[in-house]
Order: C-alpha cells, then structure tokens, then sequence
C-alpha cells in the first residue's frame, strides 16, 4: 500500500509543486484523490498510467482540485478505454463531470459514472471500505477515508487440534466457509482470532482545524492533512478556510494518529524543512509531502 504524491501546491502550481493529487496504490488497483492540472502527466513522469485509474475522489471543486479531469478523460478515450471510471465528490459534481463530457470534440469509448455524497459509507468492497466526511472549507469539503479489511489470524495449531490437516481446508476456513470433518461441521470462528483492524488512510482536503476531522482520523495510520500557511499566519489561513503547519499537528495529536503528511503547501513557502519543523514541536512524526514522494503505508495495528 503505497501513497504516491502528485501535486502538493495550493492554488497554483509551481516549478517544484504542481495541483494537488495523491494516488493509492493498494489492493490491486490505482485510485486518486483530486485531480489538478497537469495530473495525467505527472503520472506520466513516474510510469503510472491513468489507465489503471477506477475511481476519483474529489475533496470540493475548486478548480485546482479537478481540472485535470478534462484532460484525463479525453486522453483515456484516445487510448480506447472501455472500463468505467467513476468520480465522487460533493454537490454540484455530476453537473461538473456532464460539462467535461460535453467539453470540446472526442468520442467517449466509455461510461463515466458520477456520485454526489456527503458523509458515510460510499463505497465497500472485499478488500477496503471508504467514507466521506464533510468539513469546514469556504465551500463544501469533504475528507475521505480508505480503510483496509484485514482477515482474522488464522489458528493453525487449534485447528490441527481439531482434527484438521493443512491443506484446501485451512484456505476455506480462512475464507469463512465451514468445513466437514468426520460427520461433523467445523465453523470459521473455531479456528479464527478475533478481528484486526486493518490500515486507515485520511485525507483532509481543504479545512480549517475542525472537531469533524478530529473524531474521523481517530487512530489513522496515516493523516493526510493541508497546511497552507506557517502558524504565524492563523488569521489568514482562517479567512481563507485552511490550515496552519501547527493547527494540522494539533488535529493529528488529538486523533492520535501515528503518521501526519502536510500538502497543499502555499507558494509562499520555499523551504519545507521549516514547516516541518513547526508542525513538530506539536506532533513527532511529521512529513512535508513533496511532488513525486511515495510513502508506504505500515501498519500500526496487530
């Protein structure tokens, strides 16, 4: 499970820093989190292909959160896509992702599904479950959640116990199908620990510090939060709806996450070691995302 950052800047992009964009890769698959100019060639630079990509997740529309999208989908077509690709955002993104389709002249070889959520459950597979959260932006924000589904350790020794030889039925055990064993039906929880929870991964958006976000990274692996401004500048960043280097550490420190990663980092800033450095005078393990970082994700939790 790797975090791939490619676009840390806010409003606008840099030499150093294009829009913002972070791709997941886990569980087989790609899946961004906003979409900003020039995310399709960021990709190109680092050999991931948008190809890949199955689902978007936008934080608002603001234009620097998803005008890579146009491009994206007309080049996906170019190339014969035929998988469906689906975006999620806020209200206001199924009109958005219609005039993308309707934009200029291309022939669109495949479906593009749009959905508008608001907090919750938006999508659960067998591998993961993501959720959405809104928070406090000058228009509506969301901060997204990716949380991995981790089996049950499997009890080898107490299923040899009962009788059990390893072999296909350990696998359907570990899988939740009961098993025969001698006239008798052996049932998963017999040979399974108790429940483990898997790696959580937050992304914040844009936000200004907020009790939602707090309660939502509860115990994350990984806190993906912005920080626009320098602490020095908590007016500022207020005015405009976004974070300080130190309000995103108090976040983490208060949702008692293990990893805090700062983005959306204002033009301003030349020198990240010193954002770095303010963050950690409130939470230790801090990291200033920086374009084309990957950051694997560990797991904190047995």
């Amino acid at each position: 499970m790797d975090l791939i950052f490619l676009g840390t800047s806010s409003a606008l992009p840099t030499t150093k820093r294009n829009h913002p964009s972070i791709a997941l890769k886990a569980f087989g698959e790609v899946m961004l989190f906003d979409c900003g100019e020039g995310t399709q060639r960021q990709m190109a630079r680092i050999k991931l292909s948008p190809m890949k990509v199955d689902h978007i997740y936008l934080t608002h529309l603001h234009g620097d959160h998803f005008l890579g999208l146009p491009g994206m989908i007309q080049s996906m077509a170019f190339r014969g896509r035929k998988e469906p690709l689906h975006i999620y955002g806020p209200e206001g993104t199924i009109k958005t992702v219609q005039a993308i389709k309707d934009l200029g002249y291309y022939a669109l070889s495949f479906p593009i599904h749009a959905y508008e959520v608001i907090k919750g459950v938006i999508l659960e597979t067998d591998n993961y479950v993501i959720e959405c959260c809104p928070t406090h932006h000058s228009v509506l924000n969301l901060a997204y959640s990716v949380e991995e589904k981790r089996s049950p350790k499997f009890l080898r020794e107490k299923a040899i116990a009962l009788g059990l030889k390893p072999g296909p039925d350990f696998g359907k055990l570990q899988n939740g199908i009961p098993v025969e064993l001698n006239g008798e039906l052996i049932q998963p929880e017999q040979v399974l620990g108790e429940k483990r929870r898997g790696r959580k991964i937050v992304y914040s958006g844009d936000t200004i510090p907020c009790q939602e976000l707090v309660k939502f990274a509860s115990n994350a692996d990984v806190l993906i939060h912005e920080s626009t401004y320098e602490s020095s500048q908590e007016k500022k960043a207020l005015e405009n709806g976004h974070s300080t280097t130190t309000q995103a550490a108090e976040i983490a420190k208060k949702a008692k996450v293990f990893e805090l990663i700062l983005t959306h980092i204002s033009t301003r800033y030349k020198n990240s070691g010193y954002l770095r450095k303010e963050a950690s005078q409130v939470f230790r393990e801090v990291t200033v995302a920086e374009d084309f970082m990957t950051i694997p994700v560990e797991r904190h939790n047995l």
